[in-house]
């Protein structure tokens, strides 16, 4: 008797039973991978965050400015590789519904720090060639139908321009990146903001500072706040790590959320096929015994009802998980407030772990239990 076609056919000796336990496995996750890609996406690049670059904000708050007069004083510490700065625009593109985040920057110095956005050499020198130009990511791109050389307004909240109703840029650039960076923002150039604006003029919104050794980083952040302490502006410096991080917990501890969550959701789903396998071994005592009497060995039967186990747990898991995988394919549904919307590869692996965990787990005791069978006692309880 083959091994592989007594498994099949005992999975599927109660369908109605079988099947709702797919289904509930299947709903289980479906749920994980969901609820873990959500996580990911609070996290906003923490995993992609270098811990060599350091972000200073003020002291006080991250919505107040800094001097740009900070910025020689920073590029002239022995041990910075390079300084740059970013500038909270936040614009409107014809609906305050539109949200996406807009950063005026300084193009040169910002995409040494951050190798990661990848933008031709070509819209590179013709953002550098435009002070109204602006690059924007490929998945914002997509999103209203931008292109190379598109002209886009935005209208200021924060500023107003000194001519006009709103701010006009023209698209110099499209940067792609891999699928765990956020490819939704614009940036577009600090000193066209600069001169435009009516206030807060030479100030800029937080810096960022390459450092040539990640091992010093506290030491510098502490360096770095100390040449500013008394002043009227002190600053606050953390790693970029850090820094992402507590923005993301600003609307709560979403990972632990989704993974206390997603844990509930597993536990209850893993009974589920635990009673199912339990049953199942209740009602073939008999066959059982009569399996032992044609010769199948204690831990052949033991491996017979984990396989069962298994593949219920497998199959069901597998394709809501893979379900889940297409879903995060598909991008962001939320128009951008979710800006990375993928479902990482760990997350996967940690699901098909997790599949392989509960398969054993809900036939173990009913394998035990059907390997400790004695066939006498078997053949007289029926």
């Amino acid at each position: 008797m083959k091994f592989l076609p007594l498994v099949w056919k005992n999975i599927w000796r109660r369908k109605f039973r079988t099947t709702f336990t797919l289904l509930a496995i299947f709903i289980a996750f479906l749920l994980f991978g969901i609820l873990m890609t959500i996580r990911n996406s609070f996290a906003l690049g923490v995993e992609i965050a270098g811990l060599d670059r350091l972000v200073l904000i003020n002291k006080v708050s991250l919505i107040m400015p800094l001097p740009y007069s900070y910025m020689a004083r920073l590029q002239a510490v022995d041990g910075v590789d390079v300084v740059t700065h970013n500038t909270w625009f936040n614009g409107i593109y014809q609906d305050p519904a539109n949200f996406f985040a807009n950063i005026a920057v300084d193009p040169e110095p910002f995409m040494k720090i951050y190798p990661e956005y990848r933008l031709p050499a070509d819209q590179m020198k013709a953002w550098l060639d435009d002070r109204q130009g602006a690059v924007v990511g490929r998945d914002l791109a997509n999103r209203f139908g931008w292109k190379v050389g598109d002209r886009v307004p935005l209208q200021g909240t924060i500023f107003r321009p000194k001519v006009g109703d709103v701010w006009e840029f023209n698209i110099s650039g499209i940067y792609d990146a891999d699928p765990a960076v956020d490819k939704t923002q614009f940036f577009f150039r600090y000193d066209y903001l600069e001169e435009n604006r009516t206030i807060l003029k030479g100030e800029v919104g937080w810096y960022i500072v390459k450092i040539a050794d990640g091992s010093r980083a506290v030491e510098m952040s502490r360096q770095f706040d100390a040449m500013f302490e008394n002043s009227s502006a002190e600053t606050k410096t953390t790693t970029e790590k850090g820094f992402v991080e507590s923005f993301a917990k600003q609307v709560g501890d979403i990972g632990s959320i989704m993974i206390a969550v997603s844990s509930v959701v597993l536990v209850m789903f893993g009974l589920v096929a635990a009673s199912t396998m339990a049953q199942s071994v209740r009602e073939r005592t008999a066959e059982l015994a009569v399996l032992k009497t044609l010769g199948f060995t204690g831990p052949a039967v033991l491996a017979l009802v984990l396989a069962e186990s298994l593949f219920i747990v497998g199959l069901g898991g597998g394709l809501g998980l893979t379900l889940a995988w297409l879903i995060a394919q598909q991008g962001d549904p939320t128009g951008g407030l979710l800006a990375i919307f993928v479902l990482p590869a760990r997350d996967v692996w940690m699901g098909v772990g997790l599949m392989l965990t509960m398969g054993l787990l809900a036939g173990v005791m009913p394998a035990v239990a059907a390997m400790r069978l004695k066939i006498v006692d078997a053949l007289r309880r029926n």
